[in-house]
Order: structure tokens, then sequence, then C-alpha cells
């Protein structure tokens, strides 16, 4: 009987824990490969992720449908993904790499920017309209729904008329550039309050900040 009660004891007890440690999260920065897109504001989803690889000494290899590398914090495994199937064909990757790692879609987010909020304005939201950016489009068409995290990192808009794509896929300015590392630590932020205090509770903390708060 002792040792049932102990058997039981134990199960009770690293249950938990062992749940705890299976927490996966898929993170999937959008932009497009090659040289000629690293440095543009349509990449935002690429440079996020790379300043997290940085800061945690990550690297990422080569795999199907994006370059992946794998980030742990606090039990939680985070699979880190640059598509490079081009922005207009992202939800082949993200498609595949739900479904390899098992990873619910309620636990996925994706970066992305957006121009319909000023340069510098982080808005984190459960779900959403494509608001006509193709990479989010494609997603929506393959899963077949909206229903996933977004961090939308705001561009800005600052064009004239039929100067759009030049704008999206021009490099940033000096100033912005200057901004960008600390805006980049927030979302950072972002990416692991979604899986420690909730989406909810990490919208409320950091949507909308700015990286001088």
């Amino acid at each position: 009987m002792i040792s049932i009660l102990k058997k039981l004891f134990g199960r009770i007890q690293t249950h938990p824990k062992e749940k705890h440690i299976d927490m996966k999260y898929l993170i999937v920065g959008l932009g497009n490969i090659g040289a000629e897109y690293a440095n543009t504001r349509h990449n935002i989803g690429f440079r996020i992720l790379d300043a997290l690889a940085e800061k945690e000494n990550l690297e990422f290899k080569e795999a199907r449908y994006g370059a992946v590398t794998e980030y742990k914090f606090k039990g939680r495994s985070f699979v880190l993904v640059k598509p490079n199937t081009y922005m207009n064909l992202s939800g082949k990757s993200v498609n595949y790499w739900l479904q390899k790692e098992k990873i619910p879609v309620e636990n996925m987010m994706v970066l992305v920017d957006d121009l319909a909020l000023p340069f510098g304005t982080l808005r984190l939201r459960p779900k959403g309209s494509d608001a006509g950016h193709n990479g989010l489009k494609h997603i929506n068409q393959t899963l077949g729904h909206q229903n996933y995290n977004r961090l939308r990192f705001g561009i800005g808009a600052n064009f004239g008329r039929g100067q759009q794509i030049d704008y999206v896929l021009g490099e940033w300015s000096s100033e912005e550039l200057d901004q960008l590392p600390e805006l980049f630590k927030i979302c950072i932020n972002m990416i692991k309050g979604m899986s420690t205090i909730g989406v909810q509770r990490t919208m409320t903390a950091y949507n909308t900040k700015k990286s001088e708060k």
C-alpha cells in the first residue's frame, strides 16, 4: 500500500512539471529571402527573430520551407521559423511547421509589418483579417481561418500616391534604424509573454508602447 501511495504521489508531483516542459510554441517571422530584401521594412519579421537569435546565441539552419532554430525559455520550447517561400506563399511554411512540430495553432505567433500603424507601434492580436498583407492572406487561405496570434509591427505610411510597394520594400531611415534595437527588445518580451502570462496580459502590458517607454 505504501509503495502504491508513493507511486501515486510521485505521479501527482511530476505530471504538471512534465506537461510544463512539453509546452511548445511556433514563432514565424515573415519576410523575403535574399540579400536585396534583408534590410527592408517588409522583412521586419525576419529582423525580430534575428535579434532574438543574436541575444540568445542561436543559429538558424536551413530546413524545409524555412530557416529554423529552437529557443528554450522557462521550460517552454519555441520553434523559430523564417520562411523561405517568399512572402506570398508564407502559409506553406506555417502549415508545415505547425504539423511537423504538432503545435496547436493557439501557440503560434506571426510577426508581420503593418502599414496602418505608425512606426514603432506594436500590436499583438489573437486574430484578425489580413488587412491587405499578402503574407497573412496566404496564411489565412492555407489554414482556412484567421484565428492565430499576430504581432503587428508598425512601419508607418510615409509615402506618396502609388509608392506603397517602393516604401514597403525600401530600407529603413537612419532615424528608424536608431530605434529598432529597443523595439526588438519589446517584441522579444512579447514573444516570451505569450507563453508565460498569456496573450491578453501581454497585450495589456505592451500594445502601443514605444521604444522610449
